[in-house]
């Protein structure tokens, strides 16, 4: 047993793998399939490609430069928008889509916001999901902002592949050292520069010296640290790449751990070089004797979309009543969520396959009848996947001579030991396996093919109540085109009933959205009575009843009334299920419409090791927060968990109010696929548009020390850190790719999770007592309840980190644990400090559950024992003196005393001669 506990643990203790929704691939040292994908918003620009290639070419020699000749940039695609004019340059995609893009260029999402950041979910060591440049960025009008474009990109490239974090913080950019010594946030310390206020009344601006703040007791609010343009420090590239000087990442010689910034808070106060050095790229490459070559790249021109259906009719489609089920949910797809322009092709298959119908044009009514007409009506016969490929291949092939970039929807529900054969075929033909595995018996051989072509994979059960088959249809909007021509759910839910009992309910429909809005309801037995009412009263009576599939749909003409719609649905059967579907789109393509991305950390996973759900809300790229969020993992048996996600910065939540919902999921009921499903709900005066800067951003350079006097940069916009907007109510569903989990135990266990590290401690002293907040934890990561806290004090932040066991124990006889996720307060009173001249404490905390398992060590806190006060006549870095001042002063130096020593000898030496007696010749 406790083996097995120790074994448990160190997986709980090993990092959690990102999804791998990226392409990139690390070959002999150069990274290869990397895509740059400039948003369908951005206007026809040449210039922008250009400057992606030259951005891309000097990243790749200061990258392998930095990492000590391991890694460059191999081969990269620039994905470009359908709206652009064809060039004979332009090649069709593959497997490149947006969906897998690394960097993501697009307009501004407010004016002037330019700063380049990356968007990470996880916490350290862990891949995050893209980088974002503004296109103002990549043409070079911000480089004396934010510094060269290559070099920036390596930066934002270490966030990404990486998963390391910023070395200066914006919230904290100045900390204190000792009683008379204030510090910059930054990496390393031997980065010279001048701290200085810069204000601005009408047309005059003026510079003055910083002020210690009465209550932080560290220099005023509009204090800024303006770098010396020359320096000699090589590090960091993770605080500021821009310095001329600076080429290398900070080690663990160099790395200055006192600094308040994310890479020390996440990373435990390891330097940036030591988290890439454990990385699995590391660890798979050597030092390169020669200069790698330059990247080279491939530019993929978005074109019209290609969608071939391969549905399932064998035998075991009868069961369960799957075969009527997907054809509902291919009716939604055909009705309402494929693009007008697209082209559709279908195939159905069992132990053969056949033609149904060749590509059709989506342009109007008549050919999505003619699609309609198509579905399959009986199920019969053994299944051969790789017939139902291979004739969508022919479908395909015979209106376009390349297979790339199309897509295969494929269905099915049986196990095909032949299906394998086809993989290699698969990957080579360049279209993209989207796979919906219906029931508990769908081959997993398929799996593979929707991971190697970059497809979408879901695995809705046989519990029509929970809409998951209608769900994976209705998840297959194109991820090529803007987000104000998707398809986006608005509502999903089913009801199992008995006889004249009702289902009620409201869906909202907000402003952002509105356009081709469409109710879908199903039934299994007997054709309910519907009843709908848009916001003003107004009941909805033309509904199309198809009783053959047993559904009815309903489309709103023109722009639905934002609000509340009403509906009832009565059972007119005894146990039957029920469920209404409400998809819609933007009502103005000039307006971003609120949309949720839901996925796991992982497409794979073996039991016991958690996993993490996440859902990031946005209007465009602005964060949507405060929303209500839950997500319902279904395993493919049926069996449905539900949590709810949370913004708090705790747990597995890595950023507090950064528009990412996060949860720890364990509660694995059995081995095989599970479906992921989410649900966003925004009340009114509850959830806002957050303008806040995201946590990891590229730094802006206020100005420029040149020969001991700062030169302004451009200011950039003033966001206010609190700035938000009101959102109206609206309502999302969002379903993520399923995932699957091996070696889940039938037998009883014992507890095998800890409670979750906690992030968030915060540590200020107030007259002779430190007080402390933090999240609480829970039993199990974060649900329940720990059984106690351990907070130790230590004068080094090494040996509590690396020695937390040995070191002071506060007392925490009264400190009792709330539930997870509330607020915990403890102040109290620091012991005999061990060194007599202390002029900082580090506190940290563990957990303990009920069953004696430790948390990791949470983020360790600096308290400082004193009131700072700037010294003016102490040397330090931020003296403002610049290098070549410095030079010339050494050099004054040299000069003088060699004046006054060679006085000196020539006095010396004349006295000499006088005292000689003189002699005649």
């Amino acid at each position: 047993m406790v083996f097995f506990r120790s074994f448990v643990f160190l997986f709980v203790l090993h990092l959690l793998q990102g999804s791998n929704t990226s392409l990139v691939r690390l070959e002999n040292n150069g990274y290869e399939g990397i895509i740059i994908a400039i948003d369908p918003g951005v206007p026809e620009n040449e210039a922008l490609i250009e400057q992606i290639k030259d951005m891309v070419t000097s990243a790749s020699t200061y990258l392998f430069e930095a990492t000590e000749k391991r890694f460059f940039f191999k081969s990269i695609s620039i994905l470009i928008p359908e709206t652009w004019k064809e060039n004979p340059q332009y090649k069709r995609p593959k497997h490149e889509s947006y969906k897998h893009a690394d960097v993501l260029v697009t307009l501004p999402a407010l004016p002037g916001g330019d700063e380049p950041y990356t968007t990470q979910f996880s916490g350290c060591g862990v891949k995050g999901e893209h980088i974002h440049f503004t296109t103002d960025f990549v043409l070079g009008k911000k480089q004396n902002q934010y510094g060269p474009t290559g070099r920036l990109f390596v930066h934002e490239w270490a966030h990404l592949r990486w998963g390391v974090f910023d070395e200066y913080n914006d919230n904290e950019p100045f900390y204190s050292v000792t009683p008379r010594r204030i510090e910059a946030t930054r990496c390393s310390e031997s980065v010279t520069g001048m701290n200085r206020v810069y204000k601005c009344q009408g047309n005059s601006c003026a510079l003055s010296k910083c002020k210690i703040n009465s209550t932080t007791q560290l220099y005023e609010k509009n204090c800024q640290f303006f770098p010396d343009k020359e320096q000699i420090e090589k590090t960091s590239i993770m605080f500021m790449q821009s310095i001329d000087s600076v080429v290398e990442f900070c080690n663990e010689k160099n790395h200055n751990r006192d600094a308040p910034n994310l890479q020390n808070k996440m990373c435990q106060s390891r330097s940036t070089w030591e988290v890439i050095s454990i990385s699995e790229d590391f660890k798979n490459t050597t030092r390169m004797e020669k200069s790698p070559p330059p990247p080279a790249f491939s530019l993929l021109r978005i074109r019209e979309r290609i969608v071939c259906l391969v549905l399932d009719k064998s035998g075991s489609m009868g069961d369960y009543n799957r075969l009527n089920r997907m054809n509902q949910a291919a009716k939604l797809f055909l009705l309402q969520t494929i693009e007008n322009g697209t082209w559709v092709g279908m195939v159905h298959f069992d132990s053969n396959a056949i033609v149904k119908s060749g590509l059709i044009q989506i342009i109007s009514t008549n050919e999505k009848d003619k699609l309609l007409s198509s579905l399959p009506t009986a199920a019969n016969g053994g299944t051969s996947i790789c017939a139902g490929i291979e004739s969508a291949f022919q479908v395909i092939g015979a209106i376009y001579s390349q297979l790339s970039g199309s897509e295969i929807v494929l269905l099915t529900d049986g196990e095909d030991s032949s299906a394998s054969l086809c993989v290699d075929k698969v990957k080579e033909s360049g279209a993209i396996i989207h796979l919906i595995a219906l029931g508990p018996s769908a081959d997993k051989a398929i799996t593979q093919m929707t991971t190697i072509t970059g497809g979408k994979h879901f695995s809705p059960s046989d519990n029509a109540e929970s809409n998951g088959l209608i769900d994976a249809f209705g998840a297959l909007s194109s991820g090529n085109t803007a987000a104000s021509q998707q398809s986006l759910q608005l509502e999903s839910r089913g009801l199992k009933l008995s006889y004249n009992l009702w289902m009620n309910g409201t869906v909202i429909i907000d402003s952002t959205v509105g356009k081709d809005t469409f109710f879908l309801i199903t039934w299994e037995k007997q054709y309910p009575t519907i009843s709908l009412w848009d916001p003003h009263g107004t009941s909805m009576t033309n509904f199309i009843v198809d009783n053959d599939c047993k559904m009815a749909y309903f489309t709103v003409p023109g722009i639905a009334k934002a609000g509340v719609w009403t509906y009832n649905l009565q059972a007119k059967a005894d146990s039957e299920t029920l469920t209404i579907t409400v998809n819609s789109r933007a009502a103005n393509s000039s307006v971003p419409p609120i949309t949720v991305n839901a996925k796991m950390n992982k497409d794979t996973n073996s039991f016991p090791n958690p996993m993490v759900v996440y859902a990031e809300i946005l209007q465009g790229y602005t964060r949507i927060i405060g929303a209500n969020v839950t997500a319902f993992i279904e395993s493919s048996s049926g069996k449905t968990e539900v949590l709810e996600l949370l913004d708090n910065g705790a747990g597995a939540d890595t950023f507090k109010d950064d528009g990412v919902y996060s949860r720890y999921f364990t509660a694995y009921s059995a081995n095989g696929r599970y479906s992921l499903k989410v649900r966003a709900h925004g009340g009114a005066n509850t959830v806002t548009r957050s303008f806040r800067h995201t946590p990891n951003r590229a730094a802006y350079i206020p100005g420029w020390v040149v020969d001991g006097k700062i030169e302004m940069n451009p200011p950039r916009p003033e966001i206010n850190k609190d700035s938000q907007t009101i959102v109206e109510s609206f309502t999302r569903i969002a379903s993520g790719d399923a995932f699957v989990v091996s070696n889940v135990s039938s037998s009883a266990l014992p507890d095998l999770y800890p409670p979750s590290q906690i992030t968030d401690l915060e540590a200020t002293f107030d007259g002779d007592m430190i007080n402390l907040t933090w999240t609480a934890p829970g039993d199990d990561f974060d649900v329940g309840k720990v059984k106690q806290y351990i907070i130790r004090t230590s004068g080094s932040i090494l040996d509590l980190r690396d020695n937390f066991d040995d070191a002071l124990q506060v007392n925490t006889a009264d400190l009792v644990p709330n539930e997870a996720n509330a607020k915990e307060i403890f102040a109290f009173k620091p012991g005999n400090i061990s060194e007599e001249n202390a002029t900082h404490i580090f506190v940290a905390i563990r957990s303990v559950d009920k069953s004696n398992l430790t948390s990791k060590v949470s983020n360790i806190e600096r308290v400082a024992l004193f009131t700072p006060v700037p010294d003016e006549s102490q040397p330090n870095p931020n003296s403002g003196i610049s290098i070549s001042s410095l030079v010339l002063i050494v050099v004054g130096s040299v000069v003088l005393v060699s004046i006054i020593l060679s006085i000196t000898i020539c006095t010396i030496q004349k006295k000499k001669n006088s005292s000689k007696p003189t002699t005649g010749f």
